[in-house]
């Protein structure tokens, strides 16, 4: 019998308190489940978390950005020293590979990723201060005060982990209590992330509520959870159907939620594209798409091409490559149903496979490489339903027969996370361009020009976010360093405060050495005292 696995509550790992129930992590290469049982959490376990994470709320708030930093630079460092286990555990639970995607992509981007944040505690220009001298009013983004609920998603078992990925160093940074609920799919690798973070945090001596884990509740907990009057603000990466449930529950109760949802990354390919490298272009287009099984949310899985020989061509020879392939490892069971709901979805409203669309046969997880067609006349009659995410190894390519067409597919497209497009190297593409730029780049949260959308730096400037329904809201982003510290901050205005009184950010002295904007211009300088004659 599978023994059971703590909790991390209040600074303490412990057994769960009257669980509803257990689940083991599953191998989706073998399809068999591993050792170690995992508790799913009644209420009495998620209200304990509320009520630690309230309390460690206001300390943190006063906290140092010097300690902040020490803790992610020391958790930063004790995932690099446990690398080799958070690997073999991640692949087990997972089925992505340990090269290059874990040991050499995704652990060294995480502990990146809290680095940077340490570097933004320490610098503290993410708190924006603003600061009016004439009127003596001065603002700036403080913590929320409040507990921080993170909702890690299945794909990304480090870089999007709950306990360790950006949402959780967003928090962080902005000084907020993080409650971590774990994917149900790497229960293991989240919780050695988990005992990693509480070292880290023991070392620093920061408050016992200021990082919690559970591995699992019922949804309607998750409702309560979210919408607790306690809670601050919640981060999510999934499911749509799962992220609109919790946003529905945490707008009725006037609390944000910052959802990254779904997204077919819509990618246009120009005449002058396919004229110029079409063999170039299908390599690159397959490479993407089937990079991590399909697994990314920003997966290339709708492509809208000019109709003629060259596209019948790029199609062929796309298809060629995607047979050629050897099917990957999906993440679990439910990936491959759920590919198999989405494809019937589409080829339901027109869609014609070309190849894959099955199951593979035999252990584990795995599914063939598929791609569809549709004209753009029935795209445009389908539109909505033709927008279904296919999370997985495959893509829907759009033919349509005219540059009118093309242009008036952008605008039948929901919000988007990437949009890209593909033009000649010179100007022969530049008039449809013009016309088409416009329209998409409403819709997506970020343009691409002559590259996949697959890869998402860790980058300031970086925006991992987009309109509705891929997030929640498209003026935030959940991968990059200040941007997405901000979505867990509240603004806050002092007027005429005695300078005593005020927080350090917004001090003459400028004791932080943070960039602000004093009457209108940015700098780095104190108010100089003011002289008397």
């Amino acid at each position: 019998m599978s023994s059971t696995q703590p909790v991390f509550i209040a600074g303490q790992w412990r057994e769960a308190h009257n669980p509803v129930g257990h689940f083991q992590a599953v191998d989706p290469s073998t399809g068999q489940a591993l050792e170690g049982s995992y508790p799913i959490s009644g209420k009495e376990d998620v209200y304990e978390t509320i009520m630690a994470a309230h309390q460690a709320a206001e300390v943190l708030s006063s906290t140092s950005p010097e300690q902040i930093a020490a803790f992610l630079e020391q958790f930063a460092e004790l995932i690099e020293v446990n690398r080799v286990a958070l690997v073999e555990i991640a692949h087990r639970e997972t089925g992505l590979p340990k090269e290059p995607r874990l040991n050499s992509n995704e652990l060294p981007r995480t502990s990146n990723q809290l680095r940077l944040g340490a570097q933004a505690a320490h610098e503290g220009s993410w708190t924006n201060p603003v600061i009016d001298t004439k009127r003596n009013i001065r603002s700036y983004h403080a913590p929320l005060g409040a507990p921080v609920v993170v909702f890690g998603p299945n794909n990304f078992p480090f870089a999007f982990n709950a306990v360790a990925g950006g949402d959780f160093t967003a928090a962080l940074v902005a000084r907020n209590p993080v409650i971590a609920k774990a994917n149900p799919g790497h229960p293991g690798t989240t919780r050695l992330l988990a005992e990693l973070t509480s070292q880290a945090l023991q070392s620093v001596g920061l408050p016992a509520g200021t990082f919690q884990l559970l591995y699992h509740f019922p949804n309607e907990l998750a409702l309560e959870l979210v919408s607790h009057p306690l809670i601050g603000a919640t981060g999510f990466t999934g499911s749509r159907p799962a992220g609109l449930a919790l946003k529905a529950a945490a707008d009725r109760a006037g609390k944000p939620i910052y959802l990254e949802l779904s997204s077919v990354n819509p990618i246009f390919i120009l005449p002058g594209a396919l004229e110029e490298r079409l063999e170039a272009l299908a390599n690159e287009f397959a490479t993407s798409c089937l990079m991590g099984t399909g697994q990314f949310c920003t997966n290339p899985g709708l492509v809208v091409l000019p109709g003629g020989p060259q596209s019948e061509t790029f199609v062929q020879r796309v298809a060629a490559l995607f047979q050629e392939k050897a099917p990957g490892v999906l993440l679990n069971e439910r990936t491959s149903s759920g590919l198999q709901e989405s494809l019937k979805a589409l080829t339901a409203h027109g869609a014609e496979l070309l190849t894959g669309g099955t199951p593979v046969e035999g252990q584990g997880f795995r599914f063939n490489n598929t791609l569809l067609r549709v004209s753009g006349e029935q795209f445009l009659r389908e539109s909505e339903a033709l927008q279904t995410e296919v999370f997985g190894p495959a893509s829907l390519f759009v033919v349509v027969e005219n540059e009118q067409q093309m242009v008036e597919i952008a605008r039948h497209l929901e919000g988007n996370l990437t949009g890209a497009i593909y033009s000649h190297t010179g100007s022969v593409d530049e008039t449809l361009y013009q016309s088409l730029e416009p329209v998409l780049r409403q819709r997506v949260g970020r343009l691409l020009n002559d590259k996949m959308p697959t890869g998402v730096e860790v980058s300031p400037a970086m925006q991992h976010g987009g309109p509705f329904p891929s997030t929640g809201h498209a003026g935030f982003t959940s991968v990059g360093i200040p941007a997405s510290i901000s979505r867990f901050t509240v603004l806050q205005s002092y007027d005429n405060v005695r300078p005593s009184r005020l927080p350090h950010e917004l001090q003459d002295e400028n004791p932080t050495h943070a960039w602000r904007v004093i009457d209108g211009a940015w700098t780095r300088d104190a108010i100089a005292a003011p002289q008397h004659a």
